[in-house]
């Protein structure tokens, strides 16, 4: 496919960047979460990444910003804008000259330049504290707080797909099909305040779940239902959560929620993970939460200890087993983590495995807060044992009902360095170790270096440390970054990272290793506007197909992905904002076989059309030679849901958002998405089939504040 609007879309987006923005005042706030979220998500390459969990930690900070005055060291480090000299910076400033009087006053802190502030204005605050106490007791606060509203959201894709079609026959047996209508909806509740409650509700049925009440199959209406209520600085209660819940101790060795973005371009602040202990759930997935009880009790100033108890079924295939005299059930493969349940087949899986997690933390934090160690246990039983598939690669992988993780965190700050790690063990003796320190080594310089290794026997189900597998499992790395400043409004980053798998893998007969590195140069003309380009190159290890090698059985080989990212964000008028976007990638799985290569060009608008009202639109042409070759590309959506398709073949894809405040009460927002293909009868695969050429889809969601 020829772009021929290539040239026009970059050409406008480029000339407006010389056009004065119009004045605004200082701090600005509209556009701010999306584009925090187009920085973390710049260039993804998977789904399997909990994207929503993250988007939703970001939107906490949006709607309930950070009081700057009251944030410790580790509130402040979870916030992926900060660095490590300006954390210091602010404490420092905090000791010396006391609390904050309006966010002007950061202009006075080293390390905090203009531009900084700018970026963390929307998700911070300055305000003087005072006792839950004098603003009346817990029902007075849940009654009058803003931060209390309701949403229903439904979704739609119009054409039919295969799986909603009716029922015929094969070979005499009728065909398969989804039990539930093609019609997704979604309700929330919550209300909170920062550092005093949460209350809330969730209940979601996807897309071909059938609503039903089946109390014996745990199934009350929609297919999923999530509650929590957590209370915080009760006394020496820091923190009691009932219901769902999240865990954030240490780097997320043993536990960790969605607060971690992984490599990207960010190459520093993203390393680190700060120890949010206790935090309530409230996203749509249904697989990366607690549920039942813990709280965090202060022993003294310096110690607080931390107790969890979590109980639920989840998702799993089962077998019977082979074995005669054995009379018990196995569970074969890996733990279904989809959360859809649209087929016969896919509800006999649903919550068939129970799951029990108990365990504590024990923190200590030093008087000056510089330093903090952590110790943890994590232990878990299935209410049936699991044994995964006689395959080479899975020798090392659990088995059996229990798993007890126990191990040790650290951090530690002096002047513009901070050490940082966590070490593991896990039932059978694998261990596992992530270590890193950021360094700031001038004012214009940034460097950041990580060390990890998991054994292939170390076994975490609430682990998310940083990793190139999606567990921390078999596999060993060096990271290391870098940000550098050489003028005004310019910016650089890269990291390079290598990393070795001891042990074989899912597509991959051998022990191997691989090589990720990145470069971004990022522009700043004006406050409002941003360009920059991103290379990255990946060599991944994977088995080549018999069909290249000739050969009965895959070889081992190397797979090696060049991507290329142009992003060019300007704001012309202060109710206009223009993004361009051109992103591209060549892969090739061996040295004797030809560049496969795929790429998509998308134009964004935002345009305040009156004082309640705005919409948001994109434009984008792709061309992929295959699947793997596809394109994903962050789309804005609906307040708190994430769009991130995957674009592949040759055609277009378009979607506007209209967002109009009613008034003091509701919000509604209205998205439409069509993605419409070239040289295709069929879009989709199995139930999701369509025929013809186009996908369409509408999501409708409303929001009432109370």
């Amino acid at each position: 496919m020829k772009f021929r609007l290539l040239p026009f879309l970059l050409l406008h987006s480029f000339l407006l960047l010389g056009r004065p923005a119009a004045a605004q005042e200082f701090p600005r706030r509209a556009p701010a979460l999306d584009q925090l979220a187009q920085e973390l998500f710049a260039e993804i390459q998977t789904d399997q990444v909990p994207y929503e969990d993250l988007y939703g930690t970001l939107l906490s900070y949006y709607q309930s910003p950070l009081n700057l005055n009251t944030a410790t060291a580790e509130e402040l480090r979870a916030l992926p804008l900060l660095s490590e000299k300006q954390v210091v910076a602010l404490l420092r400033h905090r000791q010396t000259a006391g609390p904050l009087l309006s966010l002007y006053e950061l202009q006075a802190v080293p390390e905090w330049d203009v531009r900084a502030i700018e970026r963390v204005a929307p998700f911070v605050t300055v305000a003087s504290t005072s006792p839950n106490a004098v603003r009346g007791s817990l029902w007075q606060r849940i009654k009058h707080e803003e931060n209390n509203a309701v949403l229903l959201r439904y979704e739609r894709v119009l054409q039919q797909r295969k799986g909603y079609s009716p029922v015929d026959t094969f070979q005499g047996r009728p065909t398969l099909r989804y039990l539930g209508s093609a019609d997704a909806v979604a309700l929330r509740y919550r209300v909170s305040h920062a550092h005093d409650f949460s209350l809330g509700f969730t209940a979601e049925k996807d897309a071909g779940e059938p609503l039903a009440w089946r109390p014996a199959s745990n199934q009350y209406g929609p297919d999923f239902l999530s509650a929590h209520f957590v209370l915080h600085e009760q006394g020496r209660l820091k923190t009691l959560a009932l219901g769902d819940y999240q865990l954030q101790f240490g780097q997320g060795l043993l536990l960790s929620s969605g607060l971690a973005a992984g490599k990207g371009a960010e190459t520093i602040t993203n390393l680190r993970r700060a120890s949010l202990g206790v935090r309530p759930y409230a996203a749509l997935l249904e697989n990366t939460f607690f549920r039942g009880t813990a709280a965090t009790y202060r022993l003294g100033r310096r110690w607080e200890a931390t107790a969890f108890a979590s109980h639920k079924n989840i998702d799993a295939n089962t077998r019977q087993s082979t074995d005669s005299l054995a009379q018990f059930d196995e569970f074969s493969s890996s733990l279904l983590v989809t959360g859809l349940h649209r087929t016969a087949t896919e509800l006999a899986s649903r919550q068939r495995l129970r799951e029990t997690v108990g365990g504590g933390h024990l923190g200590y934090l030093s008087a000056d807060g510089n330093l903090a160690l952590g110790f943890t246990a994590v232990g878990t039983h299935y209410g049936t044992a699991l044994l995964k598939r006689p395959e080479p690669y899975n020798r090392y992988e659990f088995s059996g009902q229990n798993n007890l993780a126990v191990g040790t965190h650290y951090s530690y700050g002096w002047r513009n360095l901070l050490l940082f790690g966590e070490g593991g063990r896990s039932s059978g003796g694998g261990l596992g170790t992530v270590n890193g320190l950021l360094a700031s080594l001038g004012p214009a310089v940034d460097a950041s270096v990580l060390v990890r290794h998991y054994d292939a026997d170390f076994h975490t189900f609430y682990g998310n440390a940083l990793s190139e597998n999606t567990r921390n499992i078999n596999e060993s790395g060096l990271y290391v970054g870098l940000k550098v400043r050489p003028l005004a409004r310019w910016e650089v980053s890269a990291y390079f990272d290598q990393f070795r798998f001891p042990w074989l893998r899912y597509r991959v007969g051998a022990p191997s290793q691989g090589q990720d590195a990145l470069l971004r140069v990022a522009f700043t003309p004006t406050k409002t506007s941003l360009l920059y380009a991103q290379y990255r190159a990946r060599l991944k290890p994977l088995d080549l197909p018999t069909s290249l090698t000739g050969r009965a059985l895959p070889l081992p080989g190397q797979q090696l992905r060049h991507s290329l990212l142009l992003y060019a964000d300007v704001q012309p008028t202060a109710q206009l904002g223009l993004r361009t976007r051109l992103q591209a990638s060549y892969l090739r799985a061996d040295d004797n076989q030809p560049w496969r290569r795929g790429f998509v060009l998308s134009q964004d608008a935002t345009v305040q059309l009156a004082r309640r009202v705005s919409l948001a639109a994109r434009y984008a042409v792709f061309d992929t030679d295959d699947y793997d070759t596809r394109q994903y590309v962050f789309e804005q959506d609906v307040l708190y849901a994430v769009s991130v398709p995957a674009l592949y073949g040759q055609g277009t894809r378009a979607y506007a958002i209209l967002q109009t405040t009613l008034n003091k009460h509701f919000t509604l927002w209205l998205r439409y998405a069509d993605t419409r293909y070239r040289h295709q009868s069929t879009v989709g695969s199995g139930l999701e089939e369509i025929k013809g050429a186009a996908r369409s889809e509408v999501t409708a969601q409303v929001r009432y504040k109370l």
